[in-house]
This record gives C-alpha cells, sequence and structure tokens, in this order.
C-alpha cells in the first residue's frame, strides 16, 4: 500500500482534477445510497395495513438535529410521505388515490437520484481522464529526457530493446494498471462505506457478523496480487529482450539476408516470444482468477447474512421486520460490485507496480557526467587542449585501462593525427574531449580549464563530430543539416552543403533540401550520408573538430569528394583526425601512434618514418608511397 501512494507523486500538477473528481466521486456513493434506501418506503407502502397507516397520519414533523441527521432524514421522509398519501382525504379511496402518488413520487425520486448517480459517475470520469493521459504524456517526456541524459556507458550494459519496452509498454501498464485502479480506489471505497453505514443503522449486529469474515476475502487477494507482481516483473523483462531482438533484426537486416540468417534470427526470436507467451498466460489467469475468487467469498459472505438476518425477521427477536432485512440485504449485496472493482483493481495494481519499479530504475540511474553547479565560463578556444596523465577503464576498478597515463598537448588551429591498431585507445581518447567518458585518473583542459568545470552545454558547443558511422534521422535534408541549431536560414544551409560538396545532388532530390531521406538516411548513398554529416558540421562551425574514421566505409569516388570537404572543413581549425587510411593524415601537424592504450611514437609525417617504428610498419602494410 504504502507503494501504491507513493505512486500518487505522478499526479502532482493534476491536484485540480483529482478533488474534482473525488467530490464527484462522493456525490456518487451519496447518491448510490439514497437511490437504494427508497426501496424500503417502496415496500413498506405496498405492504402497508390500517394500523400502519394509522401511525403514518400521526408523524409529527421532524426537528433538525446535526447529531442526528440520519435519523432527522428518515424522519423528514415519513413526515412528507404521510402529507402525501392523506392529501385526498382519510377515506380508503381517498388513501389508495394517495399511495398513487406516493408510489409515482418514489418512482420519480428514485429516477432522478439515478440519473444524479450516473452524472456524477461520468462526471468523475471525465475529470480524471486528464489525470491518466497526462500522467503517461509526463512520463514518457521524462524517460525520453533521461534516455538522452544517460552516459554512453549506461548503453554499454543495457539494451535498447529494454528501454524501449520501459517507454511504450510499461506506460502503458502504469496508465491501466494503476491510474486506472486509482479511480476505483477512490470511488469503490466510499460506495462501500456509505452502504456500510446504511447497514450499521439498520443492524449493527447483523453487520457484525459480516464484517467478522472480511479479512478472509483480503487475505486471498494478498496473496494472489503478491504472486501476481514477481510474475508480471518477469514477463516485463523478457519483453524487454523481445524488443532488443526486433531492434537487432531491424537495424541488421541486410546482414542477416546476406549471411542467410533468416532461420536463425527467427528460431531466436521464436524462443522469447514463446517464453513471453508462457509468462503473460500466467500473469493473466491470476488476475482473473481475483475477481470470481473474490466473488465466491463474498457470496458466501452474503449467504451467512441471508441465514442469520433471516433467522432473526422469523424469530422476531432480532428487531428486523421483513422489509427492513430485505433493504439490508439489498445494501449488502451493492457492496460486492465495488468489493469485486477493487479485487481485479489490486491485481492491475499489482502489474502497475511491476512496471513502476522499472520506469524508477531508470528515472534514478544516476548521471555520472553532469554539468558543474557553480560552471566556469568557456565561451571561445584560442590555447590548447591538454590531457594529463590521463587514465580511463570502461568499468571503474577494472585493472584492464584502455588509456594509460596519457599527456599530450593540442596547440589551437593545428591538426593532430590518431593512428594504430584496432583497440589502441583512439576513438575513446578524442571521446574525452566532450565528456562523452570520464577520466580516472588525471584531466583534460581546454584554454587551462578542467573540462568537469564547465557546462557540458558549453564544452559541446565548441565541438564538431563527423563519425565513420553517419547518423541522420528520418526528416527532411534542411532539418538534418541544420539539426541543433536555431533560427537557421535557408542560405546558411545551402552554403554549408556546397562547402561539403552535396549541394549538387541534393538539388537532384524530387523536394530539394525539403526532401524526407527516410529512417537512417536509407534513400542515400554512404558518401551522400557522410557529406550531409560535414554539412551538419559544417553549419554548426565549431571551433574544434573530431573526425572519426570519416571515410573509412567509402569507395574511391566517394572518399576523393568527402575528403576534400574534410579539407574544407578542417581549415583554420583545430581538428583530431582518427584515421585507418593513413594517406589521409600525412598533411597533420602531428601524429599520433597508439598501442594498447599509451602513445609510443608523436611527430610529423616525415619524422616517424625516419624512426623506422611501428608507424612505418603501418605505411609499409598500406602501400604508403
Amino acid at each position: 500500500m504504502p507503494k501504491l501512494f507513493a505512486v500518487l507523486k505522478y499526479i502532482r500538477g493534476y491536484w485540480g482534477h483529482a478533488r474534482l473528481n473525488i467530490i464527484c466521486n462522493i456525490l456518487y456513493a451519496v447518491f448510490s445510497v439514497v437511490s437504494i434506501t427508497l426501496v424500503l418506503p417502496f415496500l413498506k407502502l405496498l405492504n402497508s395495513n390500517p394500523d400502519e397507516l394509522s401511525k403514518l397520519q400521526n408523524t409529527p414533523a421532524p426537528t433538525f438535529s446535526i447529531l442526528k441527521i440520519t435519523g432527522f432524514a428518515f424522519d423528514e421522509f415519513n413526515y412528507l410521505m404521510a402529507q402525501i398519501i392523506f392529501s385526498n382525504g382519510d377515506t380508503p379511496d381517498g388513501i389508495a388515490a394517495g399511495k398513487i402518488k406516493a408510489l409515482i413520487f418514489i418512482c420519480v425520486l428514485v429516477f432522478v437520484m439515478t440519473f444524479l448517480k450516473n452524472l456524477f459517475r461520468y462526471l468523475a470520469m471525465f475529470f480524471i481522464a486528464p489525470i491518466r493521459n497526462g500522467v503517461v504524456r509526463d512520463l514518457r517526456n521524462k524517460l525520453h529526457l533521461k534516455s538522452m541524459e544517460l552516459p554512453l556507458s549506461y548503453y554499454s550494459n543495457e539494451k535498447k530493446g529494454d528501454l524501449m519496452s520501459r517507454i511504450t509498454n510499461d506506460v502503458v501498464e502504469i496508465e491501466f494498471g494503476i491510474m486506472t485502479s486509482l479511480e476505483i480506489i477512490f470511488r469503490e471505497p466510499l460506495s462501500i462505506l456509505m452502504f456500510l453505514s446504511t447497514m450499521i443503522i439498520i443492524s449493527p449486529l447483523l453487520t457484525l457478523y459480516a464484517l467478522l469474515l472480511v479479512p478472509v476475502a483480503l487475505f486471498i487477494n494478498v496473496v494472489i496480487g503478491k504472486s501476481l507482481k514477481r510474475a508480471s516483473q518477469r514477463s516485463k523483462e523478457t519483453l524487454g529482450h523481445l524488443f532488443s531482438v526486433i531492434e537487432e533484426t531491424l537495424g541488421s537486416i541486410k546482414i542477416i539476408k546476406a549471411f542467410t540468417g533468416e532461420k536463425f534470427m527467427q528460431a531466436k526470436f521464436e524462443n522469447i516470444n514463446q517464453t513471453y507467451f508462457k509468462q503473460s498466460v500466467s500473469v493473466y489467469r491470476r488476475t482473473d482468477l481475483s475477481s470470481p475468487l473474490s466473488e465466491t467469498v463474498i457470496v458466501g459472505i452474503l449467504m451467512v447474512i441471508l441465514f442469520i438476518g433471516g433467522s432473526m425477521v422469523i424469530y422476531k427477536g432480532g428487531g428486523l421486520s421483513a422489509e427492513t432485512f430485505i433493504l439490508y440485504f439489498i445494501a449488502a449485496s451493492q457492496i460486492l460490485p465495488p468489493v469485486k472493482q477493487m479485487t481485479v483493481a489490486y491485481g492491475y495494481i499489482q502489474r502497475g507496480l511491476a512496471s513502476e519499479e522499472r520506469i524508477e530504475k531508470i528515472l534514478k540511474a544516476p548521471l555520472v557526467i553532469t554539468s558543474p553547479e557553480q560552471a566556469s565560463p568557456l565561451n571561445t578556444f584560442s590555447k590548447s587542449i591538454e590531457f594529463r596523465n590521463v587514465s580511463f577503464a570502461y568499468k571503474k576498478g577494472d585493472s584492464g585501462y584502455v588509456l594509460r597515463n596519457i599527456n599530450l598537448s593540442i596547440p589551437h588551429g593545428k591538426t593532430m593525427a590518431l593512428v594504430g591498431q584496432s583497440g589502441s585507445g583512439k576513438t575513446t581518447l578524442a571521446d574525452m574531449i566532450p565528456r562523452f567518458y570520464d577520466t580516472d585518473e588525471g584531466e583534460v583542459l581546454i584554454d587551462g580549464t578542467n573540462i568537469r568545470h564547465v557546462g557540458l552545454s558549453a564544452l559541446r558547443h565548441l565541438i564538431g563530430v563527423v563519425s565513420q558511422e553517419s547518423i541522420l534521422f528520418n526528416d527532411t535534408v534542411f532539418n538534418n543539416i541544420a539539426f541543433g541549431l536555431k533560427d537557421v536560414s535557408m542560405d546558411a544551409v545551402i552554403n554549408a552543403a556546397k562547402v561539403a560538396n552535396a549541394h549538387e545532388f541534393i538539388q537532384k532530390m524530387p523536394e530539394g533540401y525539403h526532401t524526407n531521406i527516410g529512417d537512417r538516411g536509407s534513400k542515400l548513398s554512404g558518401g551522400q550520408k557522410q557529406r550531409f554529416s560535414i554539412a551538419r558540421a559544417v553549419l554548426k562551425n565549431p571551433a574544434i573538430l573530431i573526425l572519426d574514421e570519416a571515410t573509412l566505409a567509402l569507395d574511391t569516388e566517394s572518399e576523393k569528394l568527402v575528403q576534400d570537404a574534410l579539407f574544407k572543413l578542417m581549415k583554420n581549425r583545430t581538428s583530431i583526425v582518427i584515421a585507418h587510411r593513413l594517406s589521409t593524415i600525412a598533411n597533420a601537424d602531428e601524429i599520433i601512434v597508439m598501442e594498447k592504450g599509451e602513445i609510443i611514437e608523436r611527430g610529423s609525417h616525415a619524422q616517424l618514418l625516419a624512426q623506422n617504428g611501428t608507424y612505418k610498419k603501418l605505411c609499409d602494410m598500406q602501400s604508403f608511397k
């Protein structure tokens, strides 16, 4: 239960709607009880004898008392009925006509009460609808924002498919499992309380017998609910794996087809899907069990009430008339639907709480890379980038450092190339500059300022990245080039495209700069994608440029066009170039050779060749001349 109330934090900002919902639910409960209690005068009217009519005729006008407001209501109604029945006199014909009037009055009153009951029930649902959907919207916004704030290291350990499952399926589960149930939790207890109060007023003793049997029903529901929560957690984890396989399949469809791996991937998918099927069946069976089981228990309780109450009427020792007992039994039976609803809701709540725990795990995931509270200003870059005794491991405490004691200075306006075998730490070293990762030891400085003391936005505003894999979005050419920038003119985008040697082929597209390029730029060639990435970097006009294998996956013709665009981009700019093709970095001001996370050689192209070391061997392997 405390966890359930903890979920109420999601409805902050919706308290206005929540209050209106509660008010409408209270009125719904009141009118529900009133419409049922009107059965008693109806039964008395049909079964009245001359003695009872005589007593009714002499009913005095009641006196209002706040301490006896329930009794006043009954007395006031009896007085009103007496006025109606004897409005045509006390003759047999007059009384008969009065009874007809009273019957009409009761029927109209029951209809009005029922109308008001359902009106406020609708209004209660009307006011809770913005809460339900608003909470879902807010949760998805928070999860999406958090997914972008989380460090890259988080995605090394977690599956993207599982994150997608939490943003989609788990959020829906919270809407259906918790927010829908909150509607029931606010409404049904009020109805139960009102009907229970009516039962207590009619017969406290009989109500005591009934309440002694309630813990049995509660115990059953708690046992089922706990097992349901565990089963629901397992099924959601499996669904996350299922999403991951789907994401892998769609992202690797070309390789799957090329290696005829369709059967393998299908078998993998079907295996996980079958596990999810079995777990889902178990969850649904446990959910569906709670309602019929609770109904059976409650009907059993009602039968006990029927037996005890019927005995009290038969033996005249319990102070119950037949009419009063019928009203009591109707009130008791009216508790059945809300209790049943709450039982079902409890099952859904357990499923919702399982989803809530999964969502909270993401929302509470630590942000290891954050902006400092008191950020140092860094609006320009004019001196150098420095690495001082930098060491780093992807897993903290791991003895296998990816970078070891790196000391390096990159002067402003110079081009520095990083070369070495795969896994030597080149990309990791470059990723330290925009703080995609933080150092375990040592520090990275820009113009003498530790980048940990600089705001992330200010730091990354100075940096542009062009990677081997061109990251494009399912949007127009214009929006892909202008990505992340505000108030960008078409002329600026066109000029950037010209620098990147992309303007000509963009003009040939069906809608030019307004053409949608498809998912991940599926409508473009590799060279075209890369030139889009370069145009994006040109438009940003960063002071520091990081080129990570920007031409590795291109054919000769595309490489020439992209390389030409890169030379234009690098002009008068501080550049860090990661390259396997050594021919592209011959003109770099300094070349850094890395091996197993350490710098083993450094110098210009000519100097490194003269050393006849690792760099010379790499050049010879590529037949570089």
